[in-house]
């Protein structure tokens, strides 16, 4: 007579990775049209997975401090290679105000006041509150794709979605120094070093700026690589869109050996990148493996995030913890949005929406986790649980208003939500065909 035997645990995971990717693939689709995300699916089954008796792994992030940084900081540096090849709008200062104002005032702001709330209203010492505030003032590349632009010259792009995309590209990069900061005061604190002339000139000029020009150098050396070299040789006659990942490892990998912030590198590297040859459609095969690396890897760290939750990461939170989440979430980002957006030239419903839509997510694992490996901070599960309960809050309450906020706002600007978008008209002057490089 047959009888079964316990499968191996090879067995179960090469089955459990398969109906992971096929998740990855059919659940964008169904969740099309239903006020429900991804990310809060992804929770619910890690948070199921790991309340199995069979599951012995406890993922918590205090647990695996280098597992944590790295894992974070893989899936943030897809997301900006993403975020960067899908952009349409051609750069320049004028025609990406929304984003210097989103930048320049609403995540400052933000960081003020997240670290006010940490210091006087949790009793976190202000090195830790500063911490907290520069992990939660950014807008999140990998969980923020439903109000995000389309893929490449799907035509996408509008005010909001443009604005909350590039936003999230460069806020990753330019929240660092704070982050760095953060670490600064709490070393100078233990060692009595000074910290404000190595941070100045160091964290903020040579890190920025670096960032800035090594992403450039090495965008346009793909860039070139892709799409200028003799026809036979070019990459982009491979089709083959593992170029982006490609070029996602050599800029973050280069520009981190030379000490500077390697987020900030990437995202310029893929907007040089399509600016190389804008209106290529090999574009649409770089930004769909970026894609889909991104969701996968979002999906495996949200069920870790999912089985965190039921193992206790939120045990040590106070109720001034979750009311300052609720208020970071609620009344901090959409303030300091409006205050950014004041007397920009948009609906109101537009502004409404750009404020409240900064969603907390991946990045801001990867500064905490960055931040507590870097310097001795005190309280570290309490700020874990505050991160974590924020960047929950975000994913349930953005994911279950994002699909009809957004269907709402199309339809208020004469867009049919349900029909595929057409092409934008090209900035840069008469359309270029593949093989014809655009002046």
């Amino acid at each position: 007579m047959l009888g079964f035997s316990s499968p191996e645990p090879y067995i179960l995971w090469l089955t459990g990775v398969g109906l992971l990717i096929a998740l990855v693939a059919w659940l964008p689709l169904a969740l099309k049209r239903l006020p429900l995300s991804l990310p809060i699916i992804c929770i619910a089954i890690g948070a199921g997975l790991f309340l199995l008796p069979a599951i012995s792994l406890v993922p918590l992030p205090w647990s695996f401090p280098d597992i944590t940084e790295r894992f974070t900081e893989l899936v943030v540096i897809i997301a900006l290679m993403g975020a960067g090849l899908k952009l349409d709008r051609v750069f320049s200062w004028r025609r990406w105000n929304v984003t210097w104002r989103l930048l320049a005032i609403t995540m400052p702001l933000s960081i003020l006041a997240t670290t006010a709330i940490g210091g006087w209203g949790l009793g976190l010492s202000w090195t830790a509150a500063l911490l907290l505030g520069a992990s939660l003032a950014p807008t999140d590349p990998v969980l923020a794709a439903d109000v995000q632009v389309g893929p490449p010259k799907t035509g996408e792009e509008d005010e909001v979605r443009f604005g909350l995309t590039s936003e999230a590209g460069l806020n990753d990069g330019l929240a660092f120094p704070f982050v760095n900061l953060a670490i600064a005061l709490s070393l100078s604190a233990a060692t009595g070093e000074p910290w404000a002339r190595d941070w100045v000139l160091h964290a903020v000029l040579w890190e920025i700026g670096m960032g800035v020009a090594g992403g450039w150098a090495i965008g346009w050396l793909f860039g070139w690589l892709t799409f200028h070299l003799p026809a036979e040789t070019k990459l982009a006659q491979t089709g083959d869109g593992l170029i982006a990942v490609a070029a996602t490892f050599v800029s973050y990998g280069l520009t981190e050996m030379v000490d500077c912030y390697g987020f900030l590198a990437v995202f310029v590297t893929a907007i040089t990148l399509r600016r190389s040859h804008r209106n290529h459609d090999f574009h649409h095969e770089m930004h769909a493996i970026t894609e889909q690396v991104e969701r996968l890897a979002m999906m495996v760290l949200l069920i870790l995030f999912g089985g965190a939750l039921v193992s206790g990461m939120l045990r040590t939170l106070q109720w001034q913890d979750a009311v300052a989440a609720l208020a970071i979430i609620l009344v901090v980002r959409p303030i300091a949005g409006l205050v950014g957006l004041t007397r920009f030239p948009a609906d109101r419903s537009e502004k409404l929406t750009l404020a409240f839509f900064g969603i907390r997510g991946v990045g801001s694992f990867y500064y905490l986790a960055y931040g507590l490996n870097h310097a001795p901070f005190a309280e570290t599960e309490r700020l874990w649980a505050i991160v974590g309960l924020t960047t929950l809050l975000s994913i349930l309450l953005h994911g279950l208003t994002v699909t009809p906020i957004m269907r709402t706002l199309d339809r208020q600007h004469g867009r049919d939500p349900d029909q595929n978008a057409t092409p934008p008209p090209d900035l840069e002057g008469p359309t270029a065909q593949q093989g014809i490089t655009p002046s």
